[in-house]
């Protein structure tokens, strides 16, 4: 090849580069365009995976209360909306339903936080953001919201030592803590030991599967006939539910006088036995709150915006994960009207239904 042929083939070369170069740089832009359509209100397509129908609060209340706040967001996006029915391998196969679906982001409540981790990789490979709800996940998570979970444990374990007064010396209480897959647990227990070391004798301790009632009752009746009834002067019940069970084994089990019993979620029946002095406290948690946090977050994250939170924290595979964390609120019988009925979780009229309508009266409900 002569130089001037192979000047000409050069120049031929540099010409196509540059315009090969000049479409790249055109599609660069194209999807900068795209990318800034996104954050200026694009429709999203948020999927919400929630995971159990035993505890009132995520049918009633988490579900209908973020699907508001995303709809407040962004008139155009859409909820798709899964149950997990407390089964962690169906929830690993809703995110992949989920990943399939394409959707633009994950609002996750996991089951079990250890093994949705693989499914949250998942996600983070298909550049889906997930919002871990509640409850930690593992895995790469964007953002996490829920409640100062050991403080929660606190709240209850203070309430019940001053319930208790001088009683705490006469005798023990019973420990009903969540279920071990679910990371919430282990943070309400440790909270709670933190207040009650030194201070009170545990008797029994039972980590209830799945959070299930009957079987915080059969815990609870183990607890009798081991301890007796006339040792029991108070019950750790890490939930509303379980709260129930136990009192409901409590009643059965010959007490003359029910011993204070903790809870959490502050579900309408909770509230009632609080009102009849059946249950001692639960602990309010404004799920308004939380809700529109983990939306707010959602619609962030599918827009390309920086993730509305307050603090960091760490899981055991992520560090310094964007987090709202909500202070919670001990609930008794003195402040029903100043919590749940302010904040119309419930109407008074439906706490003080007929059967309740005395006790209601008692406590000044009217």
């Amino acid at each position: 090849m002569n130089a001037t042929l192979r000047r000409v083939v050069i120049a031929t070369a540099a010409a196509s580069l540059t315009v090969g170069l000049a479409a790249c740089g055109k599609a660069k832009e194209a999807d900068s365009k795209e990318s800034r359509d996104r954050q200026q209100g694009a429709p999203l397509t948020i999927g919400l995976l929630l995971p159990e129908d035993q505890t009132a609060r995520y049918e009633n209340f988490d579900k209908p209360l973020i699907t508001k706040r995303v709809k407040e967001l962004c008139s155009a996006c859409d909820v798709k909306y899964v149950n997990a029915k407390s089964d962690a391998s169906v929830q690993q196969q809703q995110v992949d339903s989920m990943i399939t679906k394409d959707v633009d982001v994950i609002v996750l409540d996991a089951v079990d936080s250890k093994s949705i981790a693989s499914s949250v990789e998942k996600a983070h490979d298909a550049d889906i953001p997930v919002v871990a709800y509640d409850r930690l996940a593992e895995g790469p998570i964007s953002a996490y919201t829920s409640f100062d979970n050991a403080e929660v444990g606190r709240v209850q374990a203070r309430s019940l030592l001053e319930e208790m007064g001088s009683k705490v010396d006469r005798g023990q209480i019973v420990m009903l803590n969540g279920w071990e897959a679910d990371p919430n647990a282990a943070m309400y227990k440790e909270g709670a030991l933190s207040v009650f070391r030194g201070k009170v004798k545990v008797g029994k301790s039972y980590d209830v599967e799945k959070w299930l009632p009957n079987l915080a009752h059969d815990s609870m009746n183990g607890a009798i006939s081991s301890l007796g009834k006339d040792r029991i002067v108070g019950v750790y019940a890490a939930n509303d539910g379980m709260a129930g069970g136990a009192i409901t084994a409590l009643q059965h089990g010959g007490f003359a006088t029910i011993p204070p019993v903790t809870g959490q979620d502050a579900e309408l029946a909770a509230v009632q036995r609080i009102v009849a002095g059946e249950q001692f406290m639960s602990v309010y948690k404004s799920y308004k709150v939380e809700a529109r946090t983990a939306a707010e977050m959602a619609v962030a994250l599918g827009w390309g915006e920086d993730v509305p939170a307050k603090t960091t924290v760490d899981s055991p595979t992520e560090q310094d994960v964007p987090a709202t964390l909500i202070p919670p609120v001990a609930l008794t019988v003195d402040n029903i009207k100043d919590t749940v009925v302010k904040d119309r979780l419930y109407p008074l009229g439906k706490i003080c239904t007929p059967r309740y309508r005395a006790a209601c009266e008692r406590a000044g409900l009217r």
